[in-house]
């Protein structure tokens, strides 16, 4: 799910009018790519707190690409139907995120690196 967002991200701000505010642009890649970055270092730390506390960090990112996202509608460089796929997306991912951090929480081991 975070690939797919940070691929419809990035398709969307390939075409005008993004193209005139870089800046925007920037920040809107760093925060999207920065959900399944997280996700992905978190899971590699092998350590079910480390993964929780990276899950929190990407919940934070997704938080943040929806307001992005809301900034773009306002000044015209998403049209209201394609902002609110692009909310609901990050709305879905944000629950999926939660779904996960409860499921590791309940787990049985500590992760990984605790396995004996």
């Amino acid at each position: 799910m975070a690939r797919n967002l940070t691929k419809e991200i990035y398709q969307a701000t390939s075409l005008n009018p993004w193209k005139s505010d870089t800046r925007f642009v920037q920040q809107i890649h760093a925060s999207v790519g920065s959900i399944m970055d997280n996700i992905a270092e978190g899971y590699e730390r092998d350590g079910n707190k480390e993964f929780i506390q990276f899950l929190y960090i990407a919940k934070g990112s997704c938080g943040e690409v929806r307001s992005q996202i809301i900034r773009a509608t306002d000044v015209g460089f998403l049209d209201v139907g394609k902002a609110s796929q692009l909310y609901n997306d990050c709305i879905e991912l944000n629950k999926s995120i939660s779904a996960l951090i409860k499921t590791i929480k309940a787990a049985p081991i500590s992760g990984v690196k605790f396995k004996s």
